[in-house]
């Protein structure tokens, strides 16, 4: 990331937003994960590893970690809203081997599952007008 970027703090649709993921959203984002796992785990960009079980405590560290990462400039994780509810996630992570380059994953819980693609497109727009990556590689939600 270069040094003088400042990664946005929000993204806005008219359907959804994106801000930081923080501890302050452990109890909304367990919720949100943990009744969607199947769903998360057929979405492109994730396999078995994740989501697994794991307790609110256990995910509060996790959103704490994300949060460390986001203001280290390592790796910026969103929760994605709709209005004060935890509707999914987006990933950026630096992609090894490739300077300014990200990998980029997202989920939807399974109940909002046709918010996926636009999620994507939202998303992959938003990386290519407001980010300064040389490449994303970020799997399609497109059906």
């Amino acid at each position: 990331m270069p040094a003088d970027f400042a990664p946005p703090r929000r993204f806005e649709t008219p359907v959804f937003r994106l801000e930081p993921l923080g501890p302050e959203h452990n109890e909304r984002d367990f919720e949100a994960w943990s009744s969607s796992m199947e769903h998360i785990r057929a979405t492109p960009g994730f396999d078995r590893s994740w989501p697994h079980e794991m307790t609110l405590d256990e995910n509060r560290a996790d959103l704490e970690r994300h949060a460390r990462d986001f203001e280290e400039r390592t790796g910026f994780t969103y929760t994605v809203l709709d209005g004060d509810k935890v509707v999914g996630c987006v990933y950026i992570y630096p992609l090894d081997g490739v300077e300014r380059g990200a990998r980029v994953r997202s989920w939807v819980r399974a109940s909002r599952a046709g918010l996926d693609e636009p999620l994507w497109r939202s998303v992959r727009a938003w990386l290519d007008t407001d980010w300064p990556f040389v490449r994303v590689d970020y799997a399609s939600a497109q059906t």
